[in-house]
């Protein structure tokens, strides 16, 4: 979003104001912005920003995808590392999956690096999809969803083939 003086005066002085929404970014960012004025030898000027976003809590994935058959157990792994200078606690609040996977928090890292093991429970299921919700005691990010989605059949996985 920018706001700017719409005239500036011969030889004047105008002010530009950048706003940049960085809501979903971290790490380098470079961000541009062009300047059109009815100036003949500087109809356009670039004005670019760059700086560093540090992201309080950085997951591998926010969603973690299951896809197979229905008798296998298949375990899939998140990461989360925790951004800020304190160190990160998580707190399980709610998991609406219980019936068709299992899952395991370890830290790896105490209070910086956790990964969350998601394990299918063998059944007869086509579909599904839930959360993982998890506290943290970051105000700057209180919750962590993690999205968990799975298709079956309900068939065996093929035989390997014989040499």
């Amino acid at each position: 979003m920018a706001r700017f003086d719409r005239a500036i005066p011969p030889g004047g002085e105008g002010k530009i104001t950048l706003k940049v929404d960085t809501r979903g970014y971290g790490g380098n960012v470079r961000k541009s912005a062009r300047v059109y004025s009815n100036d003949p030898a500087n109809r356009i000027q670039t004005i670019r920003l760059e700086g560093f976003i540090r992201r309080p809590i950085s997951l591998s994935q926010r969603t973690v995808y299951f896809q197979g058959f229905s008798s296998q157990i298949i375990t899939k792994t998140i990461k989360i590392r925790g951004g800020l200078d304190k160190p990160l606690q998580l707190e399980p609040v709610q998991f609406t999956l219980d019936k068709w996977l299992a899952y395991q928090i370890e830290e790896v890292q105490p209070g910086k690096m956790y990964q969350v093991h998601f394990t299918t429970i063998p059944g007869n299921y086509h579909y599904y999809q839930g959360l993982l919700k998890l506290k943290t005691n970051y105000s700057e990010r209180p919750e962590i969803d993690i999205q968990v989605r799975g298709r079956f059949r309900n068939a065996s996985p093929p035989a390997p083939a014989k040499k």
